[in-house]
């Protein structure tokens, strides 16, 4: 059981870490400078574009105790405080999560790029945006899905009216 939900945690974990080094494009490996780092750290941090990752460590967390409770139901108090302290012990590793970030933003802009876009984000403007970009981004979602999904019927329908037309004179070629 245990060497199962190892397995599974270390796949979650990895598949993190994974996501991460992939978004960076082969031919940027090389180091990149403390001052290049700062400069996406303050971008970051200016565009609250870490926040996304703060319920990264809970989500795991959750599934995690989910997955003991699931295997000993009897076991759940136990089993709450040891991955509550678990939890507490490896929040103190998040800074590894926000030097990843910081390296991809460093990746894909340079200094004086970041140093613009910090100062965006520190104006109102940007803390405005900053503000409802999740919510912009959520809301843009569902209108492209809302709007796929009435051109998706419709697509349809006009497909099948189509068809139809271009299949009625086989039809009546056929029965003269």
């Amino acid at each position: 059981m245990f060497s199962t939900l190892r397995h599974k945690l270390t796949s979650a974990a990895s598949a993190l870490f994974l996501l991460a080094a992939v978004a960076v494009p082969a031919s940027a490996q090389e180091t990149i400078s403390d001052e290049h780092i700062a400069a996406a750290r303050e971008t970051v941090m200016a565009a609250n574009a870490i926040r996304a990752f703060d319920n990264v460590l809970p989500l795991m967390a959750d599934r995690t105790r989910t997955l003991f409770i699931q295997s000993n139901p009897a076991n759940t108090t136990e089993i709450d405080l040891v991955v509550n302290e678990v939890a507490l012990k490896l929040a103190e590793r998040r800074p590894e999560l926000n030097r990843v970030v910081y390296e991809v933003w460093a990746r894909r802009f340079s200094i004086e790029e970041l140093n613009q876009l910090a100062e965006f984000y520190k104006s109102p403007l940007g803390q405005k945006y900053s503000k409802v970009e999740p919510e912009l981004r959520a809301l843009s979602i569902g209108a492209a899905k809302q709007w796929g999904d009435a051109i998706s019927t419709e697509m349809v329908t006009l497909v099948r009216e189509e068809l139809n037309k271009r299949q009625a004179p086989e039809a009546e070629t056929k029965s003269e």
